[in-house]
């Protein structure tokens, strides 16, 4: 059966980076009927908080992204210690001793020598002798991985063929000196025991999987099928990392950004798949395929949500909005009326409010310069409420009869003094609701 994995540590809020990597493997698990689960990584007890946890899950349900079970790491200490006991007496497994200092002045000779910054295993030579007298000076050392040094290769879904030589990369860091398991580690024990057949992830992991194709073989487990997408730039190329802060899931919720209008977006960006709107979840799924992505960096702009979203709430009906448009204060007997007329003039559904407050409390008017005494006059023939959809044409009417303006000249200073907007509505499908309010003009 195919099982996905979305991983997240919960040590902030999720973004549009995590979203896609999130998406990408909720769709693979739902379009094969397979699993999908929620784990929560959070082997890190200091940065970890209940908090971003919650905030996970409910970003995830309102998109839609629902999970089949939900896992955490720091419930499987005990796996993880079991495994790195495996691996110790494997051979694999060595502890090290250098500080940050020291390990920075290696890289720097390396680089100066011309060659690779690569961990240079000294901490292999080490006596027991020497490895307790640095325990007692220093505390307890890292735990290395052993690789064996040889090309890693695999097909990746994304990228093609990918070769790493595992002699240019450094024996990865599995658990560190205070005892804190590290993501390596628990996500290769993780993936084996749970049965993960595909994991779908950001291009700058692309090392870290070749260290953990050779590490799930060594445990005995089966090696997942990876693919690694393109990483997020912002519209001009620059680095994303800087605006994420601005681009979490859950601003861009209180923004009024549409779930679908978010997901439509990041099920195809960066692949040879124009963008579409989809208004469901199965109309997504069904259209993804992980093969149409390419490798080079994707721009996103936040600014593109907003018409996709504005789409998407023109199709709403107006049961998805009566009870929004019922708190806005719109008689029941005006609410179809009031959608019909406002559901095209609005991006965000924040914006009904905007057409409410013109319901109820009318609009301060527009006027161009030269157009008062039109304004005067032809507010003077404006007659009384109760208005129908007949109002707009015969009032109009009435004004170039009286006053010889047409066209443009005509309706435009009356739609601005009537609405303080140059667009908008139909004017004859607005009127009626101005029976609850009157323009100011």
């Amino acid at each position: 059966m195919t099982t996905t994995r979305f991983a997240p540590s919960p040590t902030g809020y999720i973004h549009v980076g995590n979203l896609r990597t999130a998406l990408f493997n909720f769709m693979i698990a739902r379009k094969a009927g397979g699993t999908f689960i929620l784990r929560i990584d959070d082997t890190d007890p200091v940065r970890s908080e209940q908090k971003y946890v919650d905030a996970i899950q409910r970003d995830m349900e309102w998109l839609g992204l629902t999970w089949d079970r939900v896992e955490r790491q720091s419930d499987r200490m005990d796996r993880y210690a079991e495994t790195a006991d495996i691996l110790r007496e494997m051979g694999r497994f060595y502890e090290a001793f250098e500080t940050p200092v020291e390990l920075d002045l290696k890289r720097k000779k390396q680089l100066n020598m011309g060659k690779p910054p690569v961990y240079d295993r000294s901490a292999l030579a080490l006596l027991d002798t020497e490895k307790a007298a640095l325990r007692a000076e220093r505390g307890q050392g890292v735990w290395r991985y052993k690789l064996d040094q040889e090309r890693i290769e695999w097909t990746d879904g994304i990228l093609g063929d990918i070769s790493i030589d595992a002699a240019s990369v450094s024996d990865p860091v599995l658990i560190r000196g205070d005892g804190q398991v590290l993501y390596t580690l628990a996500s290769i024990v993780d993936d084996t025991d749970m049965g993960v057949t595909h994991v779908v992830r950001g291009s700058d992991h692309v090392t870290n999987t070749a260290t953990q194709i050779q590490m799930i073989r060594a445990i005995g487990g089966t090696v997942p099928d990876f693919a690694h997408h393109s990483l997020l730039t912002g519209p001009q190329g620059e680095s994303l990392s800087k605006r994420l802060g601005t681009l979490a899931l859950r601003d861009l919720r209180e923004a009024g950004v549409q779930p679908m209008a978010l997901l439509s977006l990041l099920a195809r960006l960066g692949s040879s798949q124009p963008v579409e709107l989809r208004t469901s979840m199965e109309e997504l799924i069904e259209g993804f395929d992980i093969s149409q992505f390419g490798s080079a960096p994707t721009k996103f702009d936040a600014d593109d949500l907003y018409p996709l979203t504005a789409r998407y709430n023109h199709t709403l009906a107006l049961a998805d909005v009566v009870d929004r448009i019922a708190g806005l204060g719109i008689p029941a007997d005006q609410a179809a009326r009031f959608w019909d007329v406002a559901r095209e003039n609005i991006t965000v559904l924040s914006d009904l409010s905007e057409w409410a407050e013109l319901a109820q409390n009318g609009a301060d008017p527009l006027i161009d310069a030269g157009d008062e005494d039109f304004i005067a006059q032809a507010m003077a023939m404006l007659p009384s409420g109760p208005y129908t959809d007949a109002t707009w044409g015969e009032w109009t009417s009435a004004v170039k009869d009286a006053t010889g303006r047409k066209g443009k000249a005509l309706f435009m200073p009356l739609r601005k003094a009537v609405t303080g907007r140059e667009r908008g509505p139909d004017m004859a499908a607005l009127m009626p609701l101005l029976q609850v309010i009157k323009a100011k003009a």
